[in-house]
């Protein structure tokens, strides 16, 4: 029975792709071989990076390594192929993929940590400038018409070429073309090789590599567009020096550093951050929240080799100070925020991206131990001769959230009309100490400000849906460190045992409690 020419062209070129990864593979490990140091002996890093980024990044390591004498190794495949060898040698310090796809696949597979966004680029069709007979898809499915495009296992191009056409129907005719009379590449940069030197007629490429080719034109097709790939750098989770690893990402995606060459030659980037050697991120929070960050935020500081000046005070004193800072345009806005409820990010939500709802916890009545008073409820605290310590409204969370939770039962203003109201504190930290003490008999005050005065107070529980404070964590709109200012967010949706070992109820994982990180292009 004779075998149809298409299939065993399949074959083949099913045979010869795996050829090309095994020995992609091999040379990259005999590569890793090679000394990790400079000449005065700084230790290198290796980059496995995306053959479509070359160029830029080549221009970008030798600037980092003449500013910071450190020399960085850079490593060429396919996305897949570098993710494969990435998988099977447990080494090197940072992937750069030319799309993020491939960064989830290393954070799934334990291989990735941190990520920084790079660029944005869409598939195109790369012809020979002049060349008027291809102009679509359709194109280059007529007959004679020569194709080359990227391995759909090795290459980004080709796994984003794949997936788009599969929704429009083209893609098992698109594969016959390329198996019958064309070429499947492991990089992109080959395949635009093979449309400059004309070995084939078109070729399937990013936007961004037909900058690179001074012969070619890029013709943009519908069925490509809405193809945005993200290019992304992320740090190893086997980087010999990860606060190194990190310091080499973070210029690489600075605005005013490695994106200008990316930008010079072609690519579509990100906003990125300002570039800083040692980064200072000022991060305003509400005083309830200090006892889980602090060990957050000193962890993150010692890994991304950076400052958190944080600021914990009372959400209604941190807001004044937030408006008279953008009135007065002085320096010290924050960069992030996170507030003790959303009620105080709302009221500056103009001056934030959207919030992320991380945690909450519950509002309850403090008393002494053994509970003298017999106080069960909100009704008790106008008896006669008590004592009550609540917050400021006009300076914390927790003065205008009991203030609410008084009115409803309508006892607010009875508090203050029997005189039982003895003291206002300007931030929730103030408050269990005062019980505790005893200078108060009761007051409202957040669960979590409990637990530092467990064996001198006790909780009664409220029966209120208003009862509860729900902490956001936001990005400033105008921080020059957005990116350092989300990946912070990501280290304290990483740290849940922080929060709940503080008092502090979880609500992440609750669905419709959570947004995503916004996309660095605002799309």
């Amino acid at each position: 029975m004779r075998r149809r020419r298409g299939a065993a062209n399949s074959l083949y070129v099913f045979m010869g792709g795996s050829i090309v990864v095994l020995a992609a593979l091999g040379f990259l490990l005999y590569r890793m071989g090679s000394p990790r140091t400079g000449l005065n002996g700084e230790a290198s890093l290796v980059v496995y990076c995306a053959a479509g980024m070359k160029e830029p990044m080549e221009s970008i390591a030798r600037q980092y390594q003449d500013e910071f004498g450190v020399p960085i190794q850079l490593q060429y495949g396919g996305s897949n192929t570098l993710l494969n060898h990435i998988e099977v040698s447990k080494t090197g310090d940072l992937f750069l993929a030319a799309d993020s796809s491939y960064i989830e696949l290393a954070r799934d597979k334990g291989l990735a940590a941190e990520r920084l966004s790079m660029a944005q680029i869409r598939p195109v069709i790369a012809v020979a400038k002049g060349n008027d007979a291809i102009r679509s898809v359709a194109d280059l499915l007529k007959p004679g018409v020569k194709i080359a495009m990227g391995n759909p296992d090795a290459a980004a191009v080709g796994k984003k070429t794949k997936k788009l056409l599969e929704k429009t129907g083209q893609w098992e005719s698109l594969q016959q073309a390329v198996t019958e009379r064309g070429t499947f590449s492991p990089t992109v940069n080959e395949v635009a090789t093979a449309v400059e030197i004309g070995s084939v007629d078109a070729g399937i490429v990013w936007d961004s590599t037909v900058a690179m080719f001074d012969k070619l034109e890029a013709i943009h097709v519908p069925e490509f567009d809405s193809g945005v790939s993200t290019i992304e750098i992320a740090v190893l989770e086997n980087a010999s020096d990860p606060t190194a690893a990190l310091r080499f990402a973070r210029f690489a995606a600075a605005r005013d550093r490695g994106l200008t060459t990316f930008d010079k030659m072609g690519f579509d980037v990100v906003e990125g951050d300002q570039w800083s050697e040692h980064p200072e991120l000022t991060f305003f929070a509400g005083s309830v929240n200090r006892r889980a960050l602090e060990p957050i935020i000193n962890e993150f500081q010692q890994r991304e080799g950076v400052t958190i000046n944080a600021i914990y005070n009372g959400c209604g004193i941190l807001t004044a100070q937030m408006r008279s800072l953008k009135e007065s345009k002085q320096a010290g806005f924050p960069d992030t925020y996170m507030a003790c409820d959303r009620y105080y990010l709302d009221t500056v939500q103009e001056m934030f991206e959207k919030g992320v709802d991380i945690s909450d916890t519950d509002i309850v009545i403090v008393v002494q131990k053994g509970n003298p008073k017999n106080i069960q409820s909100l009704e008790d605290l106008a008896g006669e001769g008590l004592k009550i310590a609540i917050g400021q409204p006009d300076q914390c969370t927790i003065g205008v959230l009991s203030r609410r939770l008084l009115e409803s039962a309508d006892l607010y203003e009875k508090l203050f009309d029997v005189g039982n109201i003895a003291t206002q504190a300007p931030t929730s930290a103030m408050l269990v100490p005062s019980v505790a003490i005893g200078t108060v008999d009761a007051a409202l005050a957040y669960t979590t400000d409990t637990l530092a005065e467990a064996d001198k107070v006790e909780a009664i529980r409220i029966d209120s849906p208003l009862a509860k404070a729900v902490q956001p964590f936001s990005v400033s709109l105008s921080s020059p460190h957005k990116q350092l200012g989300h990946r912070l967010l990501e280290r304290i949706r990483a740290s849940r045992d922080s929060f709940e070992s503080a008092g502090f109820n979880w609500r992440l994982d609750l669905a419709g409690t959570s947004d995503e990180v916004n996309d660095p292009f605002g799309d």
